[in-house]
């Protein structure tokens, strides 16, 4: 099985295409490395995959899921395959911010989906732990069903019944235990010790985000743009809009990783 072992956790990951540059791919809170497949093959060089701990196929140590923590696993699977460059969602975003605020030159290009936090308390609190207690206890069969069978998933699904599949797919997960604690973890937490401090990050940065959400606002997008040197934000009025245009941002973001930059602050 493809695992990259750490001090206090094994991570799973995936490869996909070969090349440069190798890039590290960093999923959302309560997703797995599946929530950029499709996205994948249609960037340059190698694309590695992987699942937070807490998370898909990795293991799920009974401490440890600050944000510092997270940021340390996208940090050993980028030492094991020499990545140069990283793309994180939400959660991922913000373990790449958590990171880079410590190492500012860590990577040569990043790319930062719907970020989520900064400095400040996280806004869905309660929804989220009680979420994260709704699946302690279950086998991995009996959390996926109590995600599907959620009222508000259903009205969903019967609008758009190609979201039944992809949740299936985001939702798989080895131990509900490990992601309770990972959830429980990143809602009391935040990523960046100090804004002041993303001054120091001069990677050239593409921020992604969107109107209307409460998780990952566009004002943050705007503040994390103001305050990092080379960041460039491409934001979208609503989901619906980023949907739309979806070809002409994969587009965007493929030349990016590629190496297309934007000169230096």
């Amino acid at each position: 099985m493809p695992e990259i072992r750490t001090d206090d956790a094994t991570l799973y990951y995936e490869v996909d295409g070969r090349g440069e540059p190798v890039t590290v791919l960093a999923h959302g809170l309560t997703n797995n490395r599946n929530e950029l497949a499709a996205f994948t093959p249609l960037v340059p060089g190698t694309k590695v995959r992987f699942d937070f701990r807490g998370h898909g196929r990795s293991s799920s140590p009974p401490t440890g899921y600050r944000f510092e923590d997270f940021a340390r696993d996208i940090d050993a699977i980028a030492r094991a395959f020499g990545a140069t460059v990283a793309v994180g969602t939400s959660l991922g975003a913000g373990a790449l911010g958590n990171l880079v605020c410590r190492v500012p030159d860590r990577f040569e290009r990043m790319v930062w989906l719907l970020p989520a936090g900064l400095d400040m308390p996280f806004p869905l609190k309660d929804r989220y732990h009680e979420l994260a207690g709704n699946l302690e206890g279950k086998t991995a069969q009996e959390a996926l069903e109590t995600i599907l069978n959620d009222p508000r998933r259903l009205a969903e699904y019967l609008e758009t019944p190609w979201r039944l599949e992809i949740d299936r797919m985001l939702w798989e997960h080895r131990d509900p235990d490990g992601l309770a604690r990972a959830i429980h973890g990143v809602v009391e937490g935040f990523p960046i010790p100090d804004r002041q401090q993303l001054r120091e990050v001069r990677i050239p940065t593409l921020i992604v985000c969107i109107g209307g959400d409460e998780i990952h606002p566009s004002e943050l997008g705007r503040i994390l743009a103001g305050l990092m040197p080379n960041a460039e934000l491409i934001e979208y009025p609503s989901q619906a809009a980023l949907f739309e245009r979806l070809p002409e941002l994969v587009a965007r973001v493929s030349s990016f990783i590629a190496g297309e930059a934007f000169p230096p602050a």
